[in-house]
């Protein structure tokens, strides 16, 4: 009987021993996370890339405790689960303060880099004054949001700010569209092509909305920063609004076309067999007579992308990206600029690329399983790809900047106008088969072989699609283009799965980038 007392309590001595230290390490782990989810929801998936299954899906907030690390990738160990979470949706616990702090550049062109290295990638630049929202300090590197385009700068270029309490909180009325900046003319107007569109106070989700402008209504620009336009809102008022949402024309170009256009352009040669001569400068408008390529017409005036061309005893009006012109004004048609010095290898200095978003205005595209229209995504992608070439030093012409629809051949017009070193067009695929995924690079005359090959392989470094290669495409765009130009269709909207990747601004930022070292790579090595 006492033997038996004493294994009992023996057992009882063991299981007290192991239980608290036990209850002990669960605790530790559970005071020692280091990170939180910054996404609305994050995947915890099996390996580090998209393509391992998902584990778990984890909430904003939610602690994770810090174990390896591979790349962009986290190994993590969230709860009673372990696997990989994607570094870019989660910040250090740490860092709380930063979420309500806003950086400002001290120095003219800044760079924006893909890692805190300075051996990255440059994305973008600020300039002096320009403001950022910052995300994350790592030692001497800042990680920030400048308008939608995220990454590092280094901290001894800039000053650090908190942000007013009324701004920590963004509105979400209006996607973050990255638009490259240019001049504006001082006779540049902006019309508006949605139902209602804000106007703010700044260029800035957060900056008070002073009204409301129309679809239809035209205001005169006076300034571009990014993705913002600043326009002339009434006689007292200036306002800010997103160019996404309308055009641009330039109201004394066009009316001056018309009164010196004979001065200026003499006469115009077809460029095509079967182009149509109608009786006003629009696409609807009846048809005169069809005519063919070789064809020479003397001009009279201009109006809108369209001239007024003389035919016997009467006149006709022709789409300016059907034609080519003969002037007595170099102005008249816009050209490459001179080469001034010979481009030095990793920049693209002195070259012009035309980037074509596909699609837009009453043409979508094709609209993916869970809603998503082509025509946004190519603008979103074509911006960004924009901003990164232009950083490299080239002279970048957009075919649209905002939600409107371009013939297919007044693009490949600009790009002979331009007389551009390449021309890219930034597709997003569809079949009636989902099961279908991946990326191709199309071109179709064989100047353009190589480009494709150099973009295709940049983006095979850079994404994780199933790589469909390089193929040729009998698409107008490439077919009737006399320069290097390349269409790249950057995975299928009509597979569900891949649809949530490629919509993403992860994959936009990554594509982009391996698009931006695939012409790198080409004209390194052909020029």
């Amino acid at each position: 009987m006492r033997t038996k007392l004493l294994h009992i309590l023996i057992i009882f001595v063991l299981v007290l021993t192991f239980a608290f230290p036990s209850h002990s390490v669960q605790r530790a782990l559970a005071d020692s996370s280091d990170l939180k989810v910054t996404g609305t929801i994050l995947h915890l998936r099996e390996g580090p890339g998209l393509s391992y299954p998902i584990i778990t899906t984890l909430d904003e907030g939610d602690p994770l405790t810090s174990i390896s690390r591979e790349g962009d990738w986290i190994q993590v160990k969230a709860g009673k689960y372990e696997g990989w979470v994607a570094s870019w949706l989660t910040a250090s616990i740490d860092d709380k303060q930063v979420a309500n702090q806003t950086l400002i550049s001290q120095v003219d062109r800044l760079n924006i880099r893909t890692e805190p290295d300075i051996s990255s990638a440059v994305l973008g630049q600020l300039s002096t004054g320009d403001q950022a929202n910052l995300i994350e300090k790592n030692g001497e590197w800042a990680k920030i949001d400048w308008n939608g385009l995220v990454g590092w700068v280094s901290t001894d270029y800039v000053t650090i700010n908190d942000l007013p309490e009324k701004k920590v909180k963004a509105e979400a009325d209006e996607p973050k569209v990255e638009v490259s900046t240019k001049k504006v003319n001082k006779d540049t107007t902006f019309t508006v092509l949605v139902d209602a569109l804000n106007v703010r106070q700044k260029p800035d989700l957060n900056a008070s909305k002073i009204g409301t402008v129309s679809n239809g209504q035209a205001f005169k620009v006076l300034a571009q920063e990014h993705n913002w336009v600043q326009i002339q809102y009434n006689n007292k008022k200036t306002g800010w609004v997103y160019s996404f949402y309308g055009t641009f024309s330039n109201i004394k170009s066009k009316a001056s076309k018309s009164s010196s256009a004979s001065s200026e352009l003499e006469s115009v040669t077809i460029i095509y067999n079967g182009t149509n001569l109608r009786t006003d400068a629009s696409t609807v408008a009846d048809v005169v007579e069809r005519v063919d390529a070789g064809e020479t017409y003397p001009i009279i005036g201009a109006k809108n992308d369209f001239y007024e061309i003389q035919i016997d005893d009467k006149t006709a009006f022709v789409a300016n990206w059907v034609v080519t012109t003969s002037s007595s004004s170099k102005a008249a048609t816009p050209t490459k600029k001179e080469k001034s010095k010979p481009r030095k290898k990793g920049t693209l200095n002195g070259l012009t690329i035309i980037v074509d978003a596909g699609h837009g205005g009453n043409d979508h595209g094709t609209t993916g399983q869970r809603g998503t229209d082509e025509k946004e995504i190519t603008l979103k992608t074509a911006s960004l790809l924009a901003s990164k070439l232009s950083a490299a030093g080239a002279n970048v012409v957009m075919t649209r900047e905002s939600d409107e629809y371009v013939d297919l051949r007044k693009r490949v017009s600009i790009a002979h106008q331009y007389e551009a070193d390449a021309f890219i067009s930034i597709h997003y695929d569809a079949t009636d088969d989902s099961s279908i995924n991946g990326f191709t690079s199309y071109y179709m005359n064989s100047n353009q072989q190589g480009l494709a090959e150099a973009i295709n392989n940049g983006l095979s470094n850079k994404i994780d699609l199933k790589n469909r290669g390089t193929q040729q495409g009998n698409y107008l765009v490439l077919r009737e283009n006399r320069q290097k130009a390349v269409l790249i269709e950057l995975g299928y909207l009509s597979n569900g799965s891949e649809e949530r990747v490629i919509t993403t601004a992860k994959y936009r930022e990554q594509a982009t980038l391996g698009i931006y070292q695939g012409v790198l790579d080409y004209f390194n090595e052909h020029q």
